[in-house]
């Protein structure tokens, strides 16, 4: 087996979308997550749920005829996203930040 792993991430996937659509981003950039609640009380399954209905919101703002070439090859990257990867990172940065 083969290490697929890009820049300290799961994959490349994974590494390209936090960097395209998530590095700018943090956990107040969500509704219900951020300064209302103990970051480490945030459950990592529903951000990384909440990460992935927002990109395939962008996706299907950027590509909005179903059943196109490009909008149904970006879906299919989003398959190898490592949701909960992203969502952790963002977690962790948050607390990191607050504890400055």
């Amino acid at each position: 087996m083969s290490d697929t792993k890009y820049n300290g991430w799961t994959n490349y996937a994974t590494w390209r979308v936090n960097l395209e659509m998530f590095d700018n981003l943090s956990l107040s950039d969500f509704d219900g997550v951020g300064d209302k609640v103990d970051p480490e009380l945030i459950c990592v399954y529903t951000l990384a749920e909440a990460l992935k209905e927002r990109a395939e919101f962008y996706i299907d703002c950027e590509c909005p005829k179903d059943g196109s070439f490009a909008k149904d090859y970006a879906l299919a990257f989003l398959q190898d996203v490592n949701w909960k990867e992203i969502a952790k990172h963002l977690i962790d940065d948050h607390i990191a930040e607050n504890q400055e």
